[in-house]
């Protein structure tokens, strides 16, 4: 048995669709033929103009809503635990505003439009087998929810293989470790896999909107979805413009031989030309992993394809076990799902305020959402505050004391500063905020000590607090 035999056993025997198979073949394939997945900088050329959604029409009726909605199935990619904030369950179930986390104020939101709308708006949450039973089981509240199909569907998973013989990597210590993520890319064929895009098509489903299950901005805007539809776009990738803090994510370009759009992300980028990769006035938009789909125009490329996208490939290097540097070293095989915009001819992307992409990343991210930065609109979107002036405010948070969720709640878990008026916001050493804090302008609280401080009641404007 070769190595491809021996990986295909592997996966059919854990239970993996076919489709899962084939697309993680062609990934094989691409491997071991040579293929790195780098992008460089002279296969490419910068993106210059594009369409602004400001730009748009924004008026849509009630009768045309009605009809769009119907026709629309929101998708979020719920695959993530938060790991990186020191969790061990999913991401969309933190509390994040008012008692609400993630997966309250989408199931609100998809609610509030069909109420509004009479109209039986669908919602696909797409689960991995880390995340399936907690997200599912809060779901249970929102009893009305799956409409007329199941909310959930599964995210296949891929074999690692070990870097020196690149079959798959064993690890009797903690089997689960032998499997990773297969990147969002693996969007396209579960959707065929699990029936899910048959099944939308029978229910007259045209259009799919999918997002981040942590993005918060992402909400379904009608006014996007009627332009979307009017332009017949078999695909749209929101983005966004980079600044300084963007240099490390993936950006768009186009084809240096042609005028197809094309998704770099850093993984994709040679060492040489990482310059160019984080110069944010040559590459100047960035992917917020909001793509609209046709769902024609999908099943189409799926049938051509052979119920899969050829995407390029991600080659990640990890070890198997990411908290053992000493493990064996393995190659984790992913794709991204905003590359598909190179396969559809006629793709389209457009550029979007940064209020809709709003992702928990960090703690900080976090504290951002709970302030009274952020309001909470009838509708349950999550909007900046008026005096904002669409500008999140600036926060940096010491990862030694603030990374981890468990370290943040201590410090901001039961009071949370007033930032409407922030500009900037830096914590540095063991904190713990107080009642009534309120920060304008550019402030800084200092603790040097080994022991937490409290942050006193009190209004900072632009000033450095050494507690």
């Amino acid at each position: 048995m070769d190595a491809l035999e021996t990986i295909e056993l592997k996966m059919r025997q854990a239970g993996l669709r076919s489709a899962a198979v084939h697309s993680f073949r062609q990934n094989y394939l691409s491997l071991v033929s040579g293929e790195t997945g780098l992008i460089p900088e002279a296969a490419i050329r910068p993106v210059d103009r594009l369409p602004r959604l400001e730009d748009l029409p924004v008026t849509v009726s009630d009768g045309r809503a009605t009809e769009l909605i119907a026709r629309t199935a929101v998708i979020k990619l719920n695959g993530g635990l938060g790991t990186s904030m020191g969790l061990d369950r999913p991401k969309s179930i933190i509390s994040v505003k008012d008692g609400l986390n993630f997966l309250d104020f989408t199931a609100r939101q998809i609610l509030y439009l069909r109420e509004k709308y009479r109209a039986p708006l669908r919602l696909l949450l797409l689960n991995s087998f880390n995340t399936s039973r907690d997200s599912m089981e809060h779901l249970r509240r929102y009893p009305s929810l799956a409409a007329d199909l199941p909310v959930e569907f599964l995210q296949s998973k891929a074999p690692k293989l070990r870097a020196d013989t690149l079959l798959p990597v064993t690890w009797p210590a903690n089997p689960e470790l032998e499997w990773c993520p297969p990147g969002h890319g693996d969007l396209y064929p579960t959707l065929l896999d699990s029936g899910r895009l048959d099944e939308l098509a029978r229910r007259g489903v045209d259009y799919l909107f999918v997002s981040n299950a942590d993005n918060l901005g992402a909400n379904l805007d009608l006014g996007l979805l009627d332009w979307f539809a009017a332009q017949q776009l078999p695909f749209l990738m929101e983005v966004a413009e980079r600044t300084p803090s963007d240099k490390k994510g993936g950006h768009l370009a186009r084809a240096a031989d042609g005028d197809g759009l094309l998704l770099r992300e850093s993984a994709q980028c040679p060492a040489d030309d990482a310059a160019a990769f984080q110069d944010v006035t040559r590459h100047r938009f960035f992917n917020t992993n909001n793509i609209w789909l046709n769902v024609s125009a999908l099943r189409r490329q799926l049938d051509a394809n052979g119920g899969i996208l050829p995407l390029p490939l991600i080659r990640n290097v990890k070890t198997v076990d990411p908290r053992d540097r000493q493990s064996p070293k393995v190659y984790q095989l992913e794709t991204a799902m905003g590359a598909a915009i190179q396969l559809f001819a006629g793709a389209g992307a457009l550029v979007v305020p940064r209020r809709r992409f709003a992702p928990v990343k960090t703690t900080a991210d976090l504290l951002a959402l709970r302030s009274d930065a952020y309001v909470i609109n009838e509708d349950f979107t999550l909007s900046l505050a008026a005096a904002r002036r669409g500008l999140p405010p600036k926060i940096e948070l010491d990862d030694a004391h603030y990374k981890i969720m468990a370290q943040f709640e201590v410090a901001f878990g039961e009071h949370v500063p007033s930032l409407a008026a922030a500009e900037k916001l830096t914590v540095s050493g063991p904190v713990l905020c107080g009642e009534n804090v309120t920060v304008s302008g550019s402030v800084e609280v200092v603790n040097a000590a080994a022991d937490r401080k409290l942050w006193p009641a009190g209004n900072y404007h632009h000033q450095r607090v050494t507690l």
